[in-house]
C-alpha cells in the first residue's frame, strides 16, 4: 500500500556539533548512502531549523531538522487480528505473525498500532511483541491505565508466558535462564541485542512442553523485558528457536549472518497474560489461541 509519507524529526546533540548535516544524515540513517541523502536534500525533503537544507550545512547541539520522506509502498502485512479483552481502559489483540506492533523498518500503516487506533483512536501499546511473534499485545486507552501498567510490567504482578518451538532436544524438563543481555556488534546494522557477559540482567523460566525427533516445544515464563529475550535465552542454553535467522546456539548472532532482528521464520507467540486491571483491580486472564503452526507441536 502507499502510505502518506512521514515527517521524521531529530534535535541535533551536543556530539555531533561541527559535523556537517549530510554526514550526519548518512550515519544517522545508513540504509541510504551520502549520494542517496544528497538526491533527498536537492529535492527539497530537508529542512534545518524549518529552512530548507543543502546537506553543507555545520550542525549545533539544539538545532531541529526534519526529513519529510515522501509516501512509500509498504511491505505487505497480515491486516486481521482478533480482540481478547476491551473496555473503557484496555483493549488486548492476539496480533499475527508477519505485522510489526509498531512504525520502523518501512512499515508506517501496515502496523498493529495503526490498525487498533482505528478502532480506538487513544490506544498505545504497554508493550511490544517482535513483528514475527504473535500472540496478546495489551494496549492502555488512558493515561492512568498506561502508568499503571507500565510500572508494574516486568514485576512478578504481570505474569506473561510464551510457547516457542525449539532445534534440539532438551536434556532437562525446566531451565532457570539468566544469561545477560546487552549490545553487540554487528556488521551489517552496527550492533545488536545478544547475550553479552557485561549485559543486563535477565531472567527467563523455560519449561518443556514435548519433544520430538529433533526440536523440543517450550512454555517460556518472562521474568525481566529484555529485546529479543527468549530467542537469546533459547538460543544460549544451546535450543535457538527452529528458523531463526539471527540468532545461533550461544545465544550470538550467527555467523554467517543470515538474518536481521526483524526477520521472521522461528514460532514464537505470547500465549498468557495475566495481571490485575490498573483501575478497577480485577484480576484479568488472557489466552491467545496458538496458530496453527504452532498447535501442530502440542
Amino acid at each position: 500500500m502507499l502510505n502518506r509519507g512521514y515527517a521524521y524529526t531529530t534535535v541535533i546533540r551536543s556530539e555531533d556539533h561541527g559535523r556537517t548535516l549530510l554526514s550526519h544524515l548518512a550515519s544517522l540513517y545508513p540504509h541510504s548512502t551520502a549520494q542517496a541523502w544528497q538526491q533527498n536534500l536537492d529535492n527539497g525533503e530537508v529542512t534545518l531549523n524549518g529552512i530548507p537544507a543543502t546537506g553543507s550545512e555545520s550542525l549545533m547541539p539544539g538545532q531541529t531538522f526534519v526529513w519529510n520522506r515522501p509516501p512509500w509502498i509498504e511491505p505487505a502485512a497480515p491486516q486481521h487480528f482478533e480482540v481478547l479483552f476491551d473496555d473503557p481502559h484496555l483493549v488486548a489483540v492476539n496480533k499475527p505473525s508477519g505485522l510489526p506492533t509498531l512504525p520502523g523498518g518501512g512499515y508506517l500503516e501496515n502496523t498493529l498500532l495503526r490498525l487498533v487506533q482505528q478502532q480506538s483512536p487513544n490506544a498505545n501499546p504497554v508493550h511490544r511483541l517482535g513483528r514475527a511473534t504473535s500472540g496478546i499485545v495489551l494496549f492502555a486507552k488512558t493515561p492512568q491505565a498506561a502508568a499503571q501498567l507500565s510500572a508494574n510490567w516486568n514485576t512478578p504482578k504481570v505474569q506473561k508466558i510464551y510457547r516457542a518451538l525449539a532445534q534440539g532436544i532438551a536434556q532437562q524438563d525446566t531451565y532457570d535462564i539468566l544469561t545477560p543481555i546487552g549490545l553487540v556488534p554487528h556488521p551489517r546494522i552496527g550492533s545488536v541485542w545478544a547475550a553479552n557477559p557485561n549485559g543486563k540482567p535477565s531472567k527467563s523460566v523455560a519449561k518443556v512442553i514435548t519433544r520430538a525427533t529433533s526440536t523440543t516445544t517450550f512454555e517460556v515464563s518472562l521474568y525481566s523485558g529484555r529485546p529479543h529475550q527468549i530467542r537469546i535465552h533459547l538460543a544460549s542454553i544451546g535450543h535457538p528457536l527452529v528458523g531463526d535467522p539471527l540468532y545461533g546456539p550461544t545465544g550470538q548472532p550467527l555467523e554467517d549472518l543470515p538474518g536481521l532482528p526483524g526477520d521472521g521464520g522461528y514460532l514464537l507467540h505470547a500465549q498468557y497474560l495475566n495481571f490485575q486491571h490498573p483501575i478497577t483491580g480485577e484480576q484479568i486472564h488472557l489466552e491467545a489461541p496458538l496458530p496453527s503452526e504452532l498447535s501442530s507441536h502440542p
